[in-house]
């Protein structure tokens, strides 16, 4: 379970996050979901110990972002909307990295990256330097090097951007497969007829406020995600 207890962060006289406040279940596929410039970014950084905040608490499986961040990240996945990898890297090199931090056994690293890599359809480019690729291989080369240490919590921020479509499909197969197994899916994303078909749950910031969280058929009722969101931004 991820819990986000009031968490206020500010930039200078700029509050980026007002007392958001909401839990996150196992077996969620949730939606994160705002305007830019909302603080939807600033709140998945804050989750994952890239920004500190102000007030308030994030636990990840009940312990502290602030006070166990190591322990809170062994068990954490994040992809950022616009992955930096390493460029003088080949992507066979960067997610054994990624392997090596995580400490993962090499049989179990042989067969994740096998299987993820053949369903994004990389396996041969494995070799290649990460700096001849496109945005959306970059973005491939990050997604397998986040699954191939089988994280119980995958935090993504706009995961479906810059991917073809067959690489869409692969993602939305491994979160299935995720939250039958228990685990979370915790994304940001625009693209909300995807978020209303796959996600169970959903939160609505604006101007760095919550304003909706609940169950995706309790946010959308008789309508659609969509003209939810657009009733509550005018």
């Amino acid at each position: 379970m991820i819990e986000i207890k009031n968490v206020t962060k500010k930039y200078g006289d700029n509050i980026a996050l007002k007392n958001i406040y909401f839990n996150v279940n196992d077996g969620d596929i949730f939606a994160f979901i705002g305007h830019n410039g909302a603080g939807k970014t600033t709140l998945i950084k804050s989750i994952v110990g890239i920004h500190d905040f102000d007030e308030g608490e994030i636990l990840i499986n009940g312990k502290s972002i602030k006070k166990n961040p190591i322990e809170c990240k062994k068990e954490m996945a994040f992809i950022p909307d616009n992955p930096e990898l390493y460029d003088n890297m080949t992507a066979a090199e960067f997610i054994n990295f990624m392997c090596d931090m995580y400490e993962i056994d090499e049989n179990t690293r042989k067969v994740n990256i096998e299987k993820y890599a053949k369903m994004f359809e990389i396996e041969n480019s494995l070799n290649y330097l990460i700096g001849s690729f496109s945005h959306g291989m970059k973005q491939k080369v990050a997604l397998i090097a986040a699954l191939s240490h089988n994280p119980k919590v995958l935090i993504m921020d706009e995961p479906f951007v810059g991917l073809d479509p067959i690489a869409v499909h692969a993602v939305k197969q491994v979160m299935g497969e995720m939250v039958k197994e228990g685990k979370i899916i915790f994304y940001s994303t625009h693209i909300l007829d995807v978020a209303e078909k796959l996600c169970s749950r959903v939160a609505i910031i604006k101007k760095g406020e919550l304003v909706k969280v609940g169950s995706m058929d309790e946010i959308k009722g008789d309508s659609s995600l969509e003209k939810v969101f657009l009733e509550l931004e005018n």
